[in-house]
């Protein structure tokens, strides 16, 4: 069966995050070493002025990145996702599954062997539904969707794009209101 989440892969992430603000750190002590030279050390008016201009551009693109995630994930926290719906090909729901207080679902086929929480046995791809095909887990009231090794593949399809993404296994992905996963050619609308 398959674990959502385990000591050693927190402890890796947790590294991970630690090793970046470093080279953060690293970054932003050049470049005040940087600054400085060009500002204080430097006669030079051009220099001056071009670094200048070039610290403004690369400070307005940086605070509208940071805008900008920092509004996704404010979004993504406030949609709450209480359903997942099945749909067949012409977009009919044929089946829902509440997901409650829940914190982790496995999706994929149920058998004597395997019990899956979201059971797609007996969808007209099951054949092409792997018996542990995906899990769902929520961190901190944002469900995240994640391919385990899947023979078929897994897909996304954000509520405000077009285009349909194949995951990557074993990366979790954040889900919204309004996304649909691909399991196979099987449709589940997230609501």
């Amino acid at each position: 069966m398959y674990e959502p989440f385990s000591a050693e892969a927190y402890s890796e992430n947790t590294r991970k995050k630690m090793f970046i603000k470093i080279i953060d750190i690293i970054i932003v002590t050049i470049a005040f070493f940087f600054i400085l030279y060009v500002f204080v050390m430097n006669q030079d008016v051009l220099l001056k002025f071009v670094i200048g201009t070039v610290i403004v551009i690369l400070a307005i693109i940086y605070v509208s990145l940071k805008y900008e995630a920092k509004a996704i994930t404010q979004v993504m926290a406030k949609k709450d996702i209480s359903k997942l719906v099945l749909l067949n090909e012409r977009g009919v729901e044929i089946d829902e599954w509440e997901l409650g207080d829940q914190i982790s679902l496995l999706i994929g086929k149920s058998s004597a062997e395997h019990k899956a929480d979201i059971d797609l046995s007996g969808t007209e791809y099951e054949s092409l539904v792997n018996y542990e095909h995906a899990v769902l887990n929520c961190v901190a009231g944002i469900w995240y969707l994640e391919d385990i090794d899947s023979v078929n593949g897994v897909g996304l399809k954000k509520a405000n794009k077009r285009v349909k993404n194949r995951l990557k296994h074993e990366i979790p992905y954040p889900l919204g209101n309004g996304d649909t996963i691909y399991i196979a050619n099987t449709r589940i609308l997230v609501k």
